[in-house]
């Protein structure tokens, strides 16, 4: 009887301590999620390319690419310095799910963006896309990083 207890106390303590570690892994993608907004209006690229893997891989728009880190500067810094964001807001909360190990991860994300750049003649116009992704991410040493975003606007 001895064995047993001790045996079913262990899978509790074990049960309750990876739940925990869940609960403390979905506040920080939740976290970096945030990030990527004040990156987003701060257009810092710095700040948003610090949760990318060394290689992320992109889908969107029919495309496929594996990207740098400056890969991913080059990209995005001429789209932060073209635009002036008004709204980059979650539509509904992300969903976020957890491999059964708990090294994977994906978030799956609905936004609406607001934003507003000059056109050809220097009037300005405003633009109102919505989108919806998925970055999945996986645990490193340094913490979570994104491996892979799949995105589409509507």
């Amino acid at each position: 009887m001895g064995k047993l207890y001790f045996c079913v106390l262990v899978f509790f303590t074990f049960s309750c301590h990876q739940k925990a570690d869940l609960l403390k892994d979905e506040r920080e993608i939740r976290e970096m999620l945030q990030m990527e907004r004040k990156a987003h209006f701060e257009k810092n690229v710095d700040l948003f390319v610090s949760e990318f893997a060394d290689s992320m891989i992109s889908v969107n728009k029919g495309i496929v690419r594996t990207l740098s880190i400056e890969q991913n500067k080059t990209r995005i810094t001429p789209y932060f310095n073209s635009v002036e964001f008004i709204k980059w807001d979650d539509v509904q909360p992300p969903l976020i799910r957890f491999s059964e190990d708990g090294s994977l991860a994906y978030a799956v994300v609905q936004k609406q963006v607001i934003l507003s750049y000059p056109d050809s003649l220097g009037k300005l116009y405003i633009d109102t896309s919505n989108y919806a992704w998925v970055s999945i991410y996986r645990k490193q040493k340094s913490g979570w990083k994104i491996e892979s975003n799949i995105s589409t606007n509507k």
